[in-house]
């Protein structure tokens, strides 16, 4: 049994924001990351709908690039999915569809990285990023 923190939240610990990353089971049926997607948590709600309670996030979808990892890491590469009018792909899901938290490491390039970049900026400076496979042994389950 495992027992993790997802986070999201505007200001960690009264600093900056954190915005959690994570695997959400979109394909029961295929095996390891073929049934997952990466999605960014940017809030968890819930809503009660005819006496139901209804646990929710509103996530921030990546699109998987190519059918498998990268030849040269061995890391599925991930980049934020948009819309064909370029508005990020955000959208609700239930709590139960979350399978784990995600680690992202960012697909640097050639250029030298700004020494005004922090690193809850992150996710929103790179285009692409590696799927860390490294992160713990149930990510390298599930990437692998």
């Amino acid at each position: 049994m495992c027992h993790e923190h997802i986070h999201a939240c505007p200001a960690w610990r009264k600093e900056h924001p954190c915005y959690d990353c994570i695997f959400v089971n979109v394909n029961p049926d295929l095996d390891e990351m073929r049934g997952m997607d990466v999605a960014r948590v940017l809030t968890f709600f819930s809503f009660t709908y005819r006496t139901e309670t209804y646990p929710s996030a509103v996530v921030r979808w990546f699109d998987t690039l190519g059918d498998s990892p990268d030849e040269d890491t061995g890391m599925w590469v991930v980049q934020p999915a948009h819309h064909a009018n370029h508005a990020p792909n955000i959208s609700i899901i239930h709590v139960d569809s979350i399978y784990h938290a995600s680690h992202l490491i960012p697909v640097y390039g050639s250029q030298f990285i700004s020494l005004n970049l922090w690193h809850y900026q992150t996710y929103d400076s790179f285009r692409k990023f590696y799927v860390n496979k490294y992160a713990d042994h149930r990510t390298f389950e599930i990437v692998s």
